[in-house]
Order: structure tokens, then sequence, then C-alpha cells
């Protein structure tokens, strides 16, 4: 195949992805299927919430404990191949998940990535979404190797996200 033809990999292939990201507060670590129960809870506990993070969409409405094992299958080998990558978002301690973290690629002009994050509902009044976002944005422009990474919703407003002229691939 043509160089010119192979795709540009989402993160150059000398950069070594974190596999942990920690405060003092959560440490974020590679969703696995091994997170399936804790995760499952995580996400049925916060239905309401996981919709406004991609409003308009469905998820998590009508998933099972087997969908959740396929899809935490799924967000395990895109991590391994590079291709995106989930965190969940655990305490200390590991006996809680408290929410997950997706760096995905985008093909929105003028950004070279997409972030997406949300708590555990539980756990919204007390701040920690505010807080897990403020320390992923720094993570990821301190860490990661993106010139303008997105965070849809967050930093970018869903109107203007969603209007946002896409590159062909």
């Amino acid at each position: 195949m043509a160089e010119s033809l192979r795709p540009v990999p989402f993160v150059p292939t000398d950069f070594a992805v974190p596999t942990t990201f920690e405060t003092d507060e959560f440490r974020l670590r590679m969703l696995t299927v091994h997170d399936v129960v804790k995760d499952f809870d995580a996400v049925m506990s916060s239905v309401a919430h996981c919709k406004t993070v991609w409003p308009g969409g469905t998820w998590p409405e009508g998933l099972t404990l087997e969908q959740n094992l396929i899809d935490l299958g799924w967000h395990q080998k895109e991590f391994q191949t590079r291709r995106s990558f989930a965190y969940t978002v655990v305490d200390p301690s590991e006996s809680r998940i408290l929410g997950c973290v997706y760096v995905e690629p985008t093909r929105k002009r003028g950004f070279d990535a997409e972030v997406y994050l949300w708590a555990r509902q539980s756990e919204l009044a007390g701040g920690l979404e505010d807080r897990l976002y403020a320390a992923v944005k720094a993570w990821i422009a301190n860490v990661w190797p993106f010139e303008a990474a997105a965070f849809p919703g967050r930093d970018v407003a869903w109107e203007a996200w969603r209007s946002a002229p896409s590159e062909k691939r």
C-alpha cells in the first residue's frame, strides 16, 4: 500500500499510551471485561445522567449485563490496538467504579481527538464530575500528543460541535 494511502494512526506509534492516571480522589485505568459487574452497576445507577453525555443518543437504554460485557470487550480491544482509549474511573481502593473517560479520534476539522466523560449520578451533587473534567482536561493537554482535543458538550457546545465541518477519510 502506498504510504499516502495508509491511515494516519490516532496516536503516534512511539507514544506510550498512559495505562493509569491518578489523583487523591480517583484513578483512571483501562476499562476491561473484568470491570463488567461494577461498570454495569455504575451505568445503570446513572442512566439519566449518561444520556446527557451524548444528547439525542439512546445509550444506555436497554443495556443488559451481556451487552455491557460485549461493549467492554470492544473498548478493551480498541485500547489494545490504539484506535481509541476507554478508561474506567475508580475510587482509590478500586472497590467502586465512579465513571468513565473516553479518548477517541475525530473527523472534525481543527481537532485531533474528542474526549467524553461521565461520573456516577450519585456523585454529581458533590462535584466529582467537575473535578474529573478539570483533571482529565489538564492530563490530556500535558501528557497526550494532541494539539486540539475537544470535549463536546463541555468546551464546545453541542450545536457548534454537530455543525462543525468534518474531514473526509
